[in-house]
Protein backbone atom coordinates (compact mmCIF):
# COMPACT_ATOMS: atom_id res chain seq x y z
CA UNK A 1 0.00 0.00 0.00
CA UNK A 2 1.53 3.65 -0.74
CA UNK A 3 2.18 5.64 1.59
CA UNK A 4 -0.92 8.64 0.64
CA UNK A 5 -3.31 5.70 0.38
CA UNK A 6 -2.40 4.56 4.20
CA UNK A 7 -3.00 7.95 5.36
CA UNK A 8 -6.16 8.94 3.39
CA UNK A 9 -7.46 5.14 4.68
CA UNK A 10 -6.01 6.67 8.37
CA UNK A 11 -8.47 9.81 8.00
CA UNK A 12 -11.18 7.77 7.23
CA UNK A 13 -11.15 5.93 9.85
CA UNK A 14 -10.35 8.72 12.40
CA UNK A 15 -13.59 10.68 10.84
CA UNK A 16 -15.61 7.85 11.62
CA UNK A 17 -14.51 7.50 15.23
CA UNK A 18 -15.00 11.03 15.97
CA UNK A 19 -18.25 10.79 14.76
CA UNK A 20 -19.10 7.95 16.52
CA UNK A 21 -18.20 9.49 19.62
CA UNK A 22 -20.55 11.75 20.08
CA UNK A 23 -23.51 9.69 19.30
CA UNK A 24 -22.84 7.48 22.07
CA UNK A 25 -21.97 10.45 24.55
CA UNK A 26 -25.44 11.74 23.31
CA UNK A 27 -26.90 8.10 23.92
CA UNK A 28 -25.63 7.80 27.14
CA UNK A 29 -26.61 11.11 28.35
CA UNK A 30 -30.23 10.73 27.56
CA UNK A 31 -29.75 7.04 28.97
CA UNK A 32 -28.78 8.01 32.22
CA UNK A 33 -29.67 11.46 32.88
CA UNK A 34 -33.06 13.11 33.17
CA UNK A 35 -34.52 16.25 31.32
CA UNK A 36 -34.07 18.82 34.34
CA UNK A 37 -31.98 17.76 37.49
CA UNK A 38 -33.25 17.40 40.85
CA UNK A 39 -32.91 20.52 42.85
CA UNK A 40 -33.94 19.40 46.75
CA UNK A 41 -34.91 16.37 48.11
CA UNK A 42 -32.09 14.03 46.22
CA UNK A 43 -30.00 12.26 48.39
CA UNK A 44 -27.29 9.89 46.76
CA UNK A 45 -27.67 5.99 46.74
CA UNK A 46 -28.04 3.83 49.76
CA UNK A 47 -28.13 7.04 51.66
CA UNK A 48 -31.02 8.35 53.66
CA UNK A 49 -32.50 11.60 54.21
CA UNK A 50 -35.01 12.70 56.29
CA UNK A 51 -37.56 9.65 57.03
CA UNK A 52 -36.59 7.85 53.57
CA UNK A 53 -34.07 5.73 52.12
CA UNK A 54 -32.69 5.97 48.36
CA UNK A 55 -31.48 2.64 47.18
CA UNK A 56 -28.78 1.80 44.35
CA UNK A 57 -31.33 1.57 41.74
CA UNK A 58 -32.15 5.44 42.60
CA UNK A 59 -35.71 4.29 44.12
CA UNK A 60 -36.44 6.13 47.44
CA UNK A 61 -38.66 4.86 49.94
CA UNK A 62 -40.20 5.65 53.04
CA UNK A 63 -41.46 2.92 55.37
CA UNK A 64 -44.90 2.96 55.82
CA UNK A 65 -45.30 4.57 59.45
CA UNK A 66 -43.58 7.96 58.79
CA UNK A 67 -44.58 8.51 54.88
CA UNK A 68 -46.37 11.75 54.39
CA UNK A 69 -49.70 12.98 52.98
CA UNK A 70 -49.60 13.89 49.11
CA UNK A 71 -50.83 17.19 48.67
CA UNK A 72 -54.02 18.07 46.43
CA UNK A 73 -53.86 17.48 43.45
CA UNK A 74 -56.11 18.21 41.06
CA UNK A 75 -57.60 20.38 38.10
CA UNK A 76 -57.88 19.76 33.74
CA UNK A 77 -56.51 16.86 32.46
CA UNK A 78 -54.70 16.86 28.78
CA UNK A 79 -58.04 14.90 27.28
CA UNK A 80 -60.29 18.28 28.85
CA UNK A 81 -61.70 16.71 31.88
CA UNK A 82 -61.01 17.33 35.54
CA UNK A 83 -59.63 14.82 37.88
CA UNK A 84 -58.84 15.00 41.71
CA UNK A 85 -56.08 12.46 43.28
CA UNK A 86 -58.34 12.48 46.20
CA UNK A 87 -60.88 10.74 44.78
CA UNK A 88 -58.33 7.44 44.15
CA UNK A 89 -57.80 6.83 47.78
CA UNK A 90 -57.93 2.88 48.25
CA UNK A 91 -55.72 2.77 45.59
CA UNK A 92 -51.81 2.53 44.85
CA UNK A 93 -51.36 5.96 42.77
CA UNK A 94 -48.84 6.12 40.59
CA UNK A 95 -47.96 9.70 39.58
CA UNK A 96 -46.22 10.49 36.59
CA UNK A 97 -44.40 13.96 35.69
CA UNK A 98 -43.73 14.29 32.26
CA UNK A 99 -43.43 16.42 28.70
CA UNK A 100 -43.69 15.65 25.40
CA UNK A 101 -40.43 17.24 24.49
CA UNK A 102 -37.87 15.16 27.06
CA UNK A 103 -36.56 12.41 25.54
CA UNK A 104 -35.84 10.32 28.81
CA UNK A 105 -39.94 10.72 29.03
CA UNK A 106 -40.14 8.82 26.14
CA UNK A 107 -37.88 6.48 26.50
CA UNK A 108 -39.84 5.06 29.21
CA UNK A 109 -43.10 6.17 28.10
CA UNK A 110 -43.70 2.13 26.93
CA UNK A 111 -43.06 0.75 29.90
CA UNK A 112 -45.92 2.93 31.66
CA UNK A 113 -48.51 1.79 29.25
CA UNK A 114 -47.53 -1.98 29.08
CA UNK A 115 -47.86 -2.01 33.29
CA UNK A 116 -50.34 -0.07 33.71
CA UNK A 117 -52.19 -2.11 30.90
CA UNK A 118 -51.41 -5.48 32.64
CA UNK A 119 -52.51 -4.56 36.27
CA UNK A 120 -56.12 -3.15 35.20
CA UNK A 121 -56.49 -6.72 33.01
CA UNK A 122 -55.45 -7.78 35.80
CA UNK A 123 -57.97 -6.10 38.38
CA UNK A 124 -55.43 -4.89 40.17
CA UNK A 125 -56.09 -2.12 42.72
CA UNK A 126 -53.46 0.57 41.20
CA UNK A 127 -54.45 4.38 39.54
CA UNK A 128 -51.65 6.06 36.78
CA UNK A 129 -51.97 9.69 36.45
CA UNK A 130 -49.49 11.58 34.93
CA UNK A 131 -48.57 15.02 35.02
CA UNK A 132 -48.16 16.60 31.88
CA UNK A 133 -45.63 20.12 32.63
CA UNK A 134 -44.16 22.37 30.55
CA UNK A 135 -45.82 21.34 27.27
CA UNK A 136 -47.57 24.91 25.53
CA UNK A 137 -50.31 23.22 24.07
CA UNK A 138 -52.64 20.32 24.94
CA UNK A 139 -52.13 19.30 21.41
CA UNK A 140 -48.47 18.13 21.75
CA UNK A 141 -49.38 16.12 24.63
CA UNK A 142 -52.22 14.41 23.63
CA UNK A 143 -50.04 13.21 20.56
CA UNK A 144 -47.08 11.84 22.40
CA UNK A 145 -49.88 10.07 24.72
CA UNK A 146 -51.42 8.91 21.05
CA UNK A 147 -47.85 7.93 19.82
CA UNK A 148 -47.11 5.56 23.19
CA UNK A 149 -50.80 3.89 24.01
CA UNK A 150 -51.02 5.67 27.14
CA UNK A 151 -54.34 6.02 28.32
CA UNK A 152 -54.65 6.59 31.74
CA UNK A 153 -55.49 10.78 32.40
CA UNK A 154 -53.03 13.71 32.54
CA UNK A 155 -53.37 16.73 34.53
CA UNK A 156 -52.45 19.44 32.46
CA UNK A 157 -49.95 21.36 34.28
CA UNK A 158 -47.71 23.73 31.94
CA UNK A 159 -46.70 25.99 34.35
CA UNK A 160 -45.45 23.66 36.73
CA UNK A 161 -48.18 25.13 39.56
CA UNK A 162 -49.20 20.95 40.70
CA UNK A 163 -45.63 19.92 41.36
CA UNK A 164 -44.65 23.06 43.48
CA UNK A 165 -47.49 21.80 45.48
CA UNK A 166 -44.92 19.18 47.08
CA UNK A 167 -43.21 20.50 50.00
CA UNK A 168 -39.43 20.65 49.39
CA UNK A 169 -37.62 17.99 51.97
CA UNK A 170 -40.00 15.59 51.41
CA UNK A 171 -40.27 12.84 48.41
CA UNK A 172 -40.79 15.66 45.75
CA UNK A 173 -41.01 15.79 42.06
CA UNK A 174 -38.10 17.74 41.46
CA UNK A 175 -36.91 16.46 38.10
CA UNK A 176 -38.44 15.53 34.80
CA UNK A 177 -39.29 13.29 34.57
CA UNK A 178 -40.10 11.32 38.23
CA UNK A 179 -42.44 8.82 39.30
CA UNK A 180 -43.92 9.03 42.90
CA UNK A 181 -46.08 5.68 44.26
CA UNK A 182 -48.98 6.59 46.64
CA UNK A 183 -50.11 3.72 49.10
CA UNK A 184 -53.73 3.19 49.79
CA UNK A 185 -54.09 6.09 52.21
CA UNK A 186 -52.55 8.51 49.64
CA UNK A 187 -49.08 8.75 50.96
CA UNK A 188 -45.79 9.29 49.27
CA UNK A 189 -44.29 5.85 49.42
CA UNK A 190 -41.89 5.60 46.95
CA UNK A 191 -39.76 8.06 44.13
CA UNK A 192 -37.69 8.27 41.47
CA UNK A 193 -36.55 11.36 40.07
CA UNK A 194 -35.26 9.44 36.21
CA UNK A 195 -36.30 7.51 33.36
CA UNK A 196 -37.68 3.61 34.73
CA UNK A 197 -37.67 0.10 33.22
CA UNK A 198 -40.99 -1.82 33.33
CA UNK A 199 -39.10 -4.03 35.72
CA UNK A 200 -38.19 -0.86 38.14
CA UNK A 201 -41.83 0.48 38.02
CA UNK A 202 -42.89 -2.53 39.34
CA UNK A 203 -40.59 -2.69 42.43
CA UNK A 204 -42.33 0.19 43.19
CA UNK A 205 -45.71 -0.67 42.87
CA UNK A 206 -46.01 -4.45 44.23
CA UNK A 207 -44.58 -3.81 47.72
CA UNK A 208 -47.80 -1.21 48.07
CA UNK A 209 -50.34 -3.76 46.50
CA UNK A 210 -49.11 -6.38 49.57
CA UNK A 211 -49.48 -4.27 52.30
CA UNK A 212 -52.34 -4.61 54.90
Amino acid sequence: MSLSRALRRRRSTSGRRALLLPAVTLASALTLTACTDSDSGGKPNGSSGGNYVTGASGISTVAKGERTEVPKLDGETVDGKTLDTTSLKGKVVVLNVWGSWCPPCRAEAPSFAKVSKELADAGKDVAFVGINTRDNSKQNASAFEESFGITYPSLYDPDGKLILRFPKGTLNPSAIPSTIVLDKEGKIAARTLVAVSEEQLRSMIDPLLAEK
